[in-house]
């Protein structure tokens, strides 16, 4: 009886030891990942529009009356990541520029310079109409589509927007402001394969490529244009990408609010509320 009292006493002491173990090893510091690691690729919804509440809208705008609007399209992103891949990483890098510097961001928007400009252009002027009737000072669109007809696309779309000098606005590709060694784009690639292996490690799968040799410059059957991802593709990578890129995004954001007459620095809507606002 004694022995068998023993044992029972050794196995519950290995457990616990166990369990102890293991919470030492996950804390910050003790080998494990820290808490703030496992959360830097989370979006904050409290800067997205679509999941504020109308105080929060009207808080962010007050504090940094900036608005945010990423653009790219539903394509080929080879076999190993989403269709949506450019609206996406846009969307995620200008999440992480409002947590750090302020302002909203609005959902991704799916258009592109293949559509018919001539119809497209006004549908995003009016969308930038109403971002400016809503109280914003600045407004930046960054197309995660990175081909030159993008940013003309949101810069003609801005133009009578900005034409009264009451709001600044400009057109970026997600890396036009830090593109360097650390911050660049390609095509399914190492860069793009890296943001999304950061922002959305579920929706990658690697294993979709294979292990032969991949076709060169885009072409059939893989699609891909850029360094090789299964070897230089991580979310590491994309970590300091998507860090560098928010960084320059929202100092750009900075400049072209104090670029605005003293006047017009301010959140110009009397409220977020029936009477004052209705919707974007």
């Amino acid at each position: 009886m004694r022995n068998r009292t023993v044992n029972v006493f050794g196995l519950l002491l290995g457990i616990v030891v166990l369990l102890l173990a293991g919470y030492l090893f996950a804390a910050p510091g003790a080998g494990g990942p820290s808490k703030e690691a496992a959360q830097a690729n989370e979006l904050a919804p409290q800067v997205q529009m679509q999941f504020m509440r109308p105080g929060q809208l009207e808080a962010a705008a007050r504090q940094f009356p900036v608005a945010y609007v990423p653009f790219g399209c539903v394509e080929w992103h080879g076999r190993h990541l989403p269709l949506g891949t450019d609206a996406l990483k846009a969307h995620g890098i200008l999440v992480k520029c409002a947590e750090r510097f302020g302002g909203a961001v609005y959902p991704p928007v799916y258009f592109h310079s293949g559509f018919d400009q001539d119809h497209l252009v006004p549908v995003i002027t009016s969308l930038f109409q109403r971002l400016k009737a809503s109280g914003f000072r600045v407004i930046i669109g960054v197309s995660g589509h990175n081909v030159k007809q993008q940013i003309e696309m949101i810069d003609k779309a801005l133009e009578p927007v900005v034409a009264d000098g009451t709001v600044a606005g400009i057109g970026l590709w997600e890396i036009s402001l830090s593109r360097g060694p650390e911050s660049n784009t390609d095509h399914a690639a190492k860069w793009e394969t890296s943001d999304m292996m950061f922002f959305y490690p579920d929706l990658v799968d690697m294993s979709e490529l294979g292990t032969g040799p991949l076709a060169a410059k885009m072409k059939p059957p893989d699609g891909i244009g850029g360094l090789d991802p299964r070897e230089h593709a991580s979310p590491q990578v994309g970590e300091r990408n998507v860090d560098l890129a928010a960084a320059a995004i929202g100092k750009k954001a900075k400049e072209l609010l104090e670029s605005l007459p003293k006047d017009q620095r301010s959140f110009r809507l009397k409220a977020i509320a029936p009477g004052h606002w209705w919707m974007i």
